[in-house]
């Protein structure tokens, strides 16, 4: 039978059923879905430095767990950015299962805004072959820290100053990855990248269409006030609303923080309102792993997440 005529036909053929087409499975064929689901590398990062988990078999997991697509972590390949084979082989197991690989996260690899330029230039380097390693492996981005003086946890540095260095860092890595056809983003992850306004700033001052945000729902903790043994935060609701129009990718973590250092559950629902009513419909990557049930609670954050794209479909499709 001729492609046109078994289309028609089987046009004619629904018309004439009950066939809901809201129904889930039927619906999702017809539609792209309103955003689409990945796993974060790190959800694992126990079984993944104990060796329980081999870094190359994280695809194949992840499939059988029903997401397929993955965002690495350089830490669990840190060697091997260069090597070729070991990269052909990370690429032929992902293809094979029919996964996708979105970005690479990448941390220790220097300040991206050292107060000193040759510092800075230092870290860009460091970052180059990251790049390279996610044009080859066919991510569409790397993930870097936006830190100055400190790092993870540590009290900000100066607000402005912070500011206008990182700014410098990231274009000057951005200038190296167009050509790669690879974004350059930064995620909430503690310090002034903890307070949306600050990263908003970055994100003008570096003024590259390579640079976006990566919002990251549980990582608004600005610092652990010692003295007051309480955190410093910035409220996740209003973090990520602010840090969406510059997103090149979304991370779901389960707790989300408010402006007086408290945590509490995420609401699925609230936050994934804001991301949608930002344009966003790319993949949520979901960062969460609970300690001897790993796997499982992956599974719990991926059906709520299917729960709440059923529920909002009609509103934004």
């Amino acid at each position: 039978m001729k492609r046109r005529t078994f289309i028609t036909n089987t046009a004619l053929g629904l018309a004439g059923t009950s066939l809901s087409f809201k129904s889930n499975a039927f619906y999702m064929d017809m539609k792209e879905p309103l955003f689409k689901i990945s796993l974060a590398e790190w959800s694992l990062y126990r079984q993944l430095f104990q060796k329980k988990l081999d870094h190359l078999d994280f695809p194949m997991m992840t499939k059988k767990h029903g997401i397929d697509a993955v965002e690495y972590v350089n830490q669990f390949f840190k060697d091997k950015a260069e090597d070729m084979a070991y990269l052909k082989e990370m690429k032929d197991r992902a293809d094979s299962e029919g996964v996708r690989s979105l970005l690479i996260m990448c941390d220790m690899e220097g300040a991206l805004g050292a107060p000193e330029e040759k510092d800075r230039i230092q870290t860009v380097e460091n970052h180059k072959k990251w790049v390279t390693a996610a044009k080859y492996l066919g991510c569409h981005s790397i993930r870097v820290n936006g830190f100055s003086r400190g790092g993870f946890g540590s009290k900000p540095d100066d607000f402005d100053e912070s500011m206008k260095l990182v700014a410098d860092g990231l274009r000057r890595l951005c200038e190296y990855a167009d050509p790669h056809d690879i974004n350059v983003i930064i995620e909430n992850h503690g310090g002034n990248s903890s307070n949306a306004k600050w990263l908003v700033g970055v994100m003008k001052a570096a003024d590259h269409p390579r640079a976006g945000t990566l919002p990251d729902f549980g990582n608004f903790s600005i610092y652990k006030d010692r003295e007051k043994n309480k955190s410093v935060s910035y409220d996740a609701y209003r973090g990520t609303e602010e840090l969406m129009p510059l997103a090149k990718g979304v991370s779901l973590k389960t707790t989300v923080w408010d402006d007086d250092g408290n945590q509490s559950d995420l609401d699925y629902d609230r936050m994934m309102k804001i991301v949608l009513d930002a344009g966003y419909r790319g993949y949520v990557g979901i960062e969460h792993g609970e300690a001897g049930r790993e796997w499982e609670s992956i599974v719990e954050v991926r059906d709520k997440l299917l729960a709440v794209r059923d529920r909002l479909k009609d509103h934004y499709q």
